[in-house]
């Protein structure tokens, strides 16, 4: 379908396309059997000023939005979801800053990240505080000109890779979520390690480890935003960046496709092409209208968001699980098309599927996506009834 993508649009679609034919596809099966992070790939990706898509234009940025970097998210998706994960993080890692940021923090920051110098974390995952962010553990204690940080990340896309971290931790624990606040924390301060790189079912060449914090100090200057708005901060953020997981979820569901029409064409039983067979075209129909229900949907909220609008939360929600469901559908099916070489590691479809489980759990788990859209559709109700 005709998405009417305006010439800039194109030109970084097209590109983000080359990137991920020329760059990622030839290396993505050696990168998932090593679990190594696609450092080459993101040397890349900076040189074509893709990590400045969604930074505006006076910290050195594109002065681009979401509907840009769903594009490209989608496109290095097609070709690998642990790539496209170690693309994203950074613009994850970078939303706070945007959009809570001090000018001096901005200046600070955003040229670097734009440039691709610097990669950026989130951190807000903690061994007790995934969907329930208000059981936060992690504590940072004003003291004088400093906070001090003490406790555990868990689970942090990135971690040691990146150089600046985003990090929620408590400042007032008898508030609540209320006493959570957002902080910058760079690699290599006093009292901040990592934990072991861990060993998962998918997205292997994105790393995945814990954060360390022991009586790390970092300046006061460091607290994003008013101290108690750490809540606020990671629920914008996150309402910003799963347009993101949607365009991931679209990319993987049309790599999965693409390979499943490719194998079908060639692939002969009975003496006839697989495609030939009702049940097989029946398959394919449903991965290919579901794919294009997704894209749709991925880039209609990604316009909606970059016009401004206040209240994303139940959009967002929505193009995240109705896209990422899609993705584990057709990647699944995927494989069924393909038969027995579909589940073997010669083929890409196999990595794909594992690959997009993680969509529907990363970023809040799409059943809490289903629990935003149910409370939003209980306010809207409040209002038609009032």
């Amino acid at each position: 379908m005709d998405y009417f993508l305006t010439e800039e649009q194109q030109m970084i679609r097209d590109l983000a396309r080359q990137i991920a034919e020329e760059k990622v596809v030839p290396v993505r099966a050696e990168l998932d059997e090593k679990e190594e992070f696609p450092t080459e790939i993101m040397k890349v990706l900076a040189q074509s000023d893709m990590f400045g898509i969604f930074i505006p234009e006076e910290y050195g940025g594109l002065g681009m939005g979401a509907m840009e970097l769903c594009l490209a998210v989608e496109e290095l998706s097609r070709a690998c979801l642990g790539v496209s994960t170690s693309y994203a993080a950074n613009a994850l890692g970078t939303y706070p800053l945007l959009l809570f940021g001090t000018e001096e923090q901005k200046k600070k920051y955003l040229p670097d990240i734009a440039a691709g110098n610097k990669f950026v974390a989130f951190a807000l995952t903690e061994a007790n505080a995934g969907s329930d962010a208000a059981g936060i553990q992690t504590t940072a204690t004003k003291d004088g000109d400093y906070y001090i940080l003490n406790g555990t990340k868990q689970w942090i896309t990135n971690a040691g890779e990146a150089d600046i971290y985003t990090v929620i931790a408590i400042t007032d624990r008898s508030k609540g979520a209320r006493g959570a606040s957002a902080f910058v924390v760079e690699k290599g301060t006093p009292g901040f390690s990592f934990g072991k790189k861990e060993k998962k079912m998918g997205i292997r060449a994105s790393v995945t480890r814990e954060l360390i914090f022991e009586d790390c100090r970092i300046p006061k200057e460091n607290l994003i935003g008013r101290e108690g708005m750490g809540f606020i901060v990671a629920m914008r953020t996150l309402d910003q960046s799963r347009i993101g997981v949607g365009a991931q979820g679209v990319g993987v569901a049309q790599g999965a496709y693409e390979e499943a029409v490719k194998f079908a064409r060639q692939r002969v039983q009975f003496g006839k092409p697989v495609i030939s067979f009702q049940a097989v075209q029946h398959m394919l129909a449903d991965m290919a209208t579901e794919i294009e229900a997704a894209r749709a949907l991925v880039y209609s909220v990604a316009r909606y968001i970059d016009s401004g609008a206040k209240d994303i939360s139940k959009a967002s929600a929505m193009a995240k699980v109705f896209a990422t469901d899609v993705a584990m559908k057709v990647t699944t099916n995927a494989v069924q098309v393909m038969g027995g070489s579909g589940y073997m590691r010669e083929y890409p479809v196999e990595k794909m599927m594992r690959d997009a489980k993680i969509l529907q759990i990363y970023e809040g788990t799409n059943q809490i996506q289903r629990n935003v859209i149910g409370q939003a559709i209980i306010k809207e109700a409040a209002k038609m009834k009032a």
